[in-house]
C-alpha cells in the first residue's frame, strides 16, 4: 500500500469510528430554588447498584451535560442520592425543565414519545386520587357503605383498564427500541413480586425475541416462572 493509500485508509478509518459513538448534550432548567447549588447526576443500573455517566451542578436554575454514547440508553436522573426521573441518553439536544408542579424531558425523537406517555399516565394518576376523593365524599354524603363500594371499584376497574390499555398499546409500538422494555420493567416494579398479568402476558406473547432477550426482562420473566411454582 502506497503512503497516500495509507493516509486516506487511515482517514476513511477514523471517520468510521468516529460515526460509531452519539454525542448528547442536555440543557436543564429548574425553577426549584432548593436545588441550586445542588449536583444531578445521570445514572444507570450496573449489578445491582446505580453507577453515574455524567454530573452537573444546578447554577441559577440552569444545568449542563453532554458527552458521547456507543448506543441509546434509558437512564435515571438523581440529586444527589434522591431519584428524580427517567429519561432516554440518545443523540441530539435534550431540554430538560424540572419545577414543582411537573417535570420534562424534551428535544429528541424517543424522549418526546417517553414524555407523552408519561403525560398520559400523569392524567390517569390524577383520575386515581380523583377516586379517593370520590369515596370521601360519598361518605360524607350518607352514601351506604354498598354503594361506596360498588361505585368506587367501578371506577377503579375502568381506570385499572385504562392503565392498561396505555401501557400495553406504548410498549408493543415500541418493542424495538429502549422505551418498550424499560416501560416493562417500570410497571413490573410497580408488582408486589414477580408476576405475570394478563396484559403482561399479552405484551410478552406478542414480542420479538429482541425483547424477550432483554437482560433484565429475561430476568423478571425467570422470577415469574418461579414464583408460580
Amino acid at each position: 500500500m502506497t503512503r497516500m493509500k495509507k493516509f486516506w485508509f487511515f482517514l476513511l478509518l477514523a471517520v468510521g469510528c468516529a460515526s460509531c459513538t452519539s454525542k448528547y448534550s442536555i440543557e436543564g432548567t429548574s425553577s426549584v430554588s432548593r436545588l441550586d447549588g445542588r449536583m444531578l447526576y445521570i445514572r444507570v443500573p450496573q449489578d445491582g447498584e446505580w453507577v453515574s455517566i455524567d454530573s452537573a451542578e444546578v447554577v441559577h436554575g440552569a444545568f449542563t451535560m453532554e458527552g458521547e454514547v456507543d448506543s441509546t440508553v434509558f437512564v435515571s436522573l438523581f440529586v444527589g442520592e434522591d431519584y428524580v426521573l427517567p429519561l432516554v441518553l440518545e443523540k441530539g439536544s435534550i431540554r430538560l425543565n424540572i419545577d414543582n408542579a411537573c417535570m420534562t424531558v424534551k428535544g429528541t425523537p424517543l424522549n418526546d414519545r417517553f414524555n407523552e406517555f408519561m403525560l398520559k399516565k400523569n392524567e390517569l394518576d390524577d383520575k386515581a386520587y380523583e377516586i379517593e376523593r370520590l369515596e370521601s365524599r360519598m361518605i360524607m354524603d350518607g352514601c351506604s357503605a354498598a354503594e361506596i363500594r360498588a361505585e368506587v371499584e367501578k371506577r377503579r376497574r375502568q381506570l385499572g383498564n385504562e392503565v392498561d390499555q396505555l401501557a400495553k398499546s406504548f410498549i408493543q409500538a415500541n418493542y424495538t427500541n429502549v422505551l418498550g422494555p424499560s416501560v416493562f420493567l417500570m410497571f413490573c416494579n410497580g408488582l408486589p413480586y414477580p408476576m405475570l398479568t394478563p396484559v403482561m402476558e399479552e405484551i410478552i406473547n406478542g414480542a420479538p425475541d429482541s425483547f424477550r432477550r432483554h437482560p433484565q426482562v429475561k430476568d423478571f420473566l425467570s422470577a415469574a416462572k418461579e414464583s408460580r411454582k
